[in-house]
């Protein structure tokens, strides 16, 4: 496209007049350098920057994700997420064992390709840059994430438990199921965690985002993804998270819950959450805190894969009658 042809599309899908030069990226090596109002030409395809997305979570709340960019496709203004080459580790303590996470851009590509338009996940594709950096882009989905839906409800246990949770429950089982699917093409999700779900606001479908973390463990291929799906189902049984330093305020008037709790109660995961729901909420099956009680501190049996942990849930569901 010329320059004029760009402006002419950006004025037409922005609804504002654009009045400076338009400066065109080709390499996205040093993105820090692609900023709002840029256009990132790839492959012969143009996309108009409109920003950085930010961290919505763990104390990095609105700080920008410099390598992921906001942007409307100016072949038909959809909206796009455009995910720059990124590169970054961590080690990850589970129980005695610690195993190093990466992320992998190509291995995001690559599950994108694999799942094509399965509706239970984000859809995208890959180009390259003029220097053969893959982007990932990325069709945003409009809606938000499952995470902020639960701690917006506005609602005691009890009452999230017999009202809110079984409509939630049958849609976190659809998520489990997308998960299983994805093994059994040899491929994992990497980072499972409650705000890598989205809630599409068109088909109210819960739908899992960004594959571009990996690890190595070879105790179990899938076990990082399991350790992550039983954070998921602690964070839908109990209505949010519950952990120790926060007991005064939701346990019952009088009830010493520092005294009842044993090491055994607590998150393989997350040392300082409680997964023993039941001891703290009575009314939840034995059933389902079983299969809770799989990811806790000191538990002799893990679930090896995802359909040793759909077959409990199966199980389960008749105490929830559903």
């Amino acid at each position: 496209m010329t320059e004029a042809e760009l402006k002419e599309k950006i004025e037409a899908y922005t609804r504002s007049f654009h009045r400076t030069n338009v400066k065109i990226c080709r390499d996205t090596t040093q993105f820090m350098d692609i900023s709002a109002e840029d256009v990132l030409e790839l492959e012969g395809r143009y996309y108009f920057i409109q920003g950085e997305a930010v961290e919505g979570r763990f104390g990095l709340d609105e700080e920008p994700k410099f390598w992921v960019k906001k942007a409307i496709d100016l072949e038909d203004g959809s909206k796009k997420i455009l995910k720059l080459v990124f590169y970054e580790s961590f080690t990850m303590s589970l129980g005695d064992f610690s195993i190093e996470c990466f992320r992998s851009p190509r291995k995001e590509s690559r599950v994108l390709k694999k799942i094509g338009n399965d509706p239970d996940f984000m859809h995208g594709c890959t180009l390259t840059d003029a220097v053969g950096n893959p982007v990932r882009v990325i069709d945003k989905i409009l809606g938000s994430p499952y995470y902020n839906m639960i701690n917006n409800l506005k609602a005691d246990h009890e009452t999230y438990f017999y009202e809110h949770f079984p409509a939630i429950f049958e849609n976190i089982i659809g998520c489990i199921r997308a998960i299983g699917r994805l093994h059994h093409i040899g491929e994992i999700h990497g980072d499972i965690r409650n705000d890598h779900i989205f809630i599409d606001r068109e088909s109210e479908r819960y739908r899992w985002i960004d594959f571009d973390y990996t690890y190595e463990w070879s105790e179990n291929r899938f076990g990082v993804d399991m350790f992550g799906l039983g954070n998921i189902l602690l964070f839908t049984v109990g209505n949010g998270f519950h952990n120790l330093k926060e007991m005064s305020a939701c346990a019952p008037e009088g009830m010493k819950l520092r005294v009842c709790l044993e090491p055994r109660d607590l998150s393989l995961f997350f040392k300082h959450r409680i997964i023993n729901l039941k001891k703290l909420f009575p009314y939840i099956p034995e059933s389902l805190n079983h299969i809770l009680m799989h990811f806790c501190v000191g538990a002799e049996v893990f679930y090896e894969n995802v359909q040793e942990l759909l077959n409990d849930i199966m199980l389960c569901k008749t105490d929830l009658n559903l």
